[in-house]
């Protein structure tokens, strides 16, 4: 197997499907992407990849992009740690939370970039927009995890990856989180998997 992904090692999306691939104990191979000189578009990368994106994964003759499809691909063909939850319910909630931190919240996305959490860089205070987006990200997550004491659903699964994300790029920065989140996050943060992706060696920022 061969993972595509950005050659700073910053991209959320990257970060789970690589999280996959360790938590199911394959070897692979992983080939950053300069996204910042477009090597993304090269025609080489674009015959391999369809949607031109990482992560992109190949397996064998079978290349797929899209993070949350890669984690799916994986839990279903691959044995080793499960990704997803046992119940049908839960697999939906798990889903829920990849595709709600992937397409909304989209003012902390902005004013807290993944370079904040990863490469250290600094941001301006959060704007009002931004507030009440990391307001509805908290009270969600508190609703989410309930009385569950580390993990959304019991047992680990990859969207408690997707979720500490999300709160990692206010805490990283010391916005206001509840200590009960912060604590959640910092824990999903010392899983070796997720260590293996935020030790990785990263070019200096130059922009951010």
């Amino acid at each position: 197997m061969r993972l595509y992904v950005d050659a700073n090692f910053a991209s959320p999306y990257a970060l789970v499907a690589f999280v996959s691939l360790i938590e199911k104990g394959v070897k692979f191979t992983l080939e950053p992407l300069d996204l910042a000189a477009h090597a993304h578009h090269d025609p080489g990368f674009a015959k391999t990849s369809i949607t031109r994106r990482v992560p992109t994964l190949i397996h064998d003759d079978f290349a797929l992009s899209e993070s949350s499809a890669i984690c799916e691909y994986l839990d279903e063909i691959l044995p080793g740690t499960r990704l997803y939850p046992t119940t049908a319910r839960e697999r939906a909630r798990a889903r829920q939370v990849q595709a709600w931190v992937r397409s909304d919240l989209t003012p902390i996305r902005e004013e807290r970039p993944t370079f904040v959490v990863f490469c250290g860089a600094r941001r301006p205070a959060l704007s009002a927009r931004a507030q009440e987006a990391a307001a509805t990200l908290c009270a969600a997550s508190l609703a989410l995890l309930g009385d569950q004491a580390e993990n959304l659903f019991g047992d680990w699964s990859i969207a408690d990856v997707d979720l500490a994300m999300m709160l990692q790029r206010l805490i990283a920065l010391g916005d206001p989180v509840p200590q009960r989140l912060v604590d959640y996050a910092n824990h999903q943060w010392r899983r070796p998997s997720v260590q293996a992706w935020v030790r990785h060696e990263r070019p200096p920022l130059t922009e951010y």
